[in-house]
C-alpha cells in the first residue's frame, strides 16, 4: 500500500527555487499497479525516486506499507531501498557478468537453497533458460530488461518501482515487458509503480494517473 498526502518538492536554481512537484495526494491499495504517465520534465522520475527512498520531498508524508519514510533515518532507509524492488530504463547491468550472476550480484547471494527455486521459477517464466552464462552485450534489449526484471523479484519484494522501464524498447518489446511485469506482479501480490510516457502501456494497470507540470490532472 502507498499512501501520499500533500507532498512538495523543489530544486535549487541558483538563488531561486524551482517547484518540481506541488501537493501531490496518491493512493494505492496493497497488490494492486499504477502507471504515472508523463511528459519530459512533469516530476514522475522525481516523484517516483522520493516513493524509493532515494529522494526526500519538502513537506508532506509518503507511506509504504504503513512505513513513514520521512520518519526513517539513513540505515532504515538503505533496509527500506534493500526490500523494494528497483528497475530502470537502462537496464543498470555489469557488463562484464553473465545474466546469472547479473541477477544475483546485488542479492549477494550465493545461489543459497532457500532462493533455488524462486531463481529457477523466475527464470523459466521470463525465458532466460537459455541465457544465464550469456553476457548483456549478447541480449537483445528486451532480454536485458527481463534480466532486470528477474533481479527485482528475486528478494520477493512488496512493491516494485519502474522507471521508463521500457523507454530503449521499440512497441511491440514494450508491451511484451509490461505484461509480463504486470502479470508476475499480480501473481505473487506485489505493488507496481511504474512510469512511462506510453499510454498505448497503461491497458496493463488497475490505476492511471497523469503528472503534469508537478501536479495530477
Amino acid at each position: 500500500m502507498i499512501e501520499v498526502k500533500d507532498l512538495s518538492f523543489s530544486r535549487n536554481d541558483g538563488d531561486n527555487k524551482q517547484s518540481i512537484l506541488n501537493k501531490l495526494n496518491l493512493f494505492v491499495p496493497a497488490c494492486q499497479q499504477l502507471a504515472l504517465l508523463g511528459d519530459s520534465g512533469s516530476g514522475k522520475t522525481t516523484f517516483l525516486h522520493i516513493l524509493a527512498g532515494l529522494l526526500q520531498a519538502d513537506s508532506g508524508s509518503v507511506s509504504v506499507n504503513n512505513q513513514e519514510l520521512s520518519l526513517l533515518n539513513e540505515q532504515d532507509l538503505a533496509l527500506y531501498r534493500r526490500k523494494i524492488g528497483l528497475i530502470f530504463q537502462h537496464y543498470q547491468l555489469l557488463d562484464c557478468l553473465s545474466v546469472k550472476q547479473n541477477i544475483l550480484f546485488q542479492h549477494k547471494l550465493n545461489f543459497p537453497t532457500e532462493v533455488a527455486s524462486e531463481f529457477d521459477a523466475l527464470i523459466e517464466e521470463l525465458g532466460l533458460q537459455n541465457k544465464l552464462n550469456a553476457l548483456p552485450h549478447q541480449l537483445s534489449g528486451g532480454e536485458q530488461q527481463r534480466v532486470g526484471i528477474a533481479r527485482a523479484l528475486l528478494n520477493k519484494p512488496r512493491i516494485i518501482f519502474a522507471d521508463e522501464p521500457t523507454g530503449n524498447l521499440d512497441q511491440q518489446r514494450s508491451h511484451q515487458v509490461v505484461k509480463l511485469l504486470t502479470q508476475l506482479c499480480r501473481e505473487r501480490e506485489i505493488n507496481l509503480v511504474m512510469v512511462t510516457h506510453s499510454h498505448q502501456l497503461t491497458d496493463y494497470f488497475d490505476h492511471v494517473n497523469v503528472l503534469r507540470d508537478g501536479r495530477f490532472d
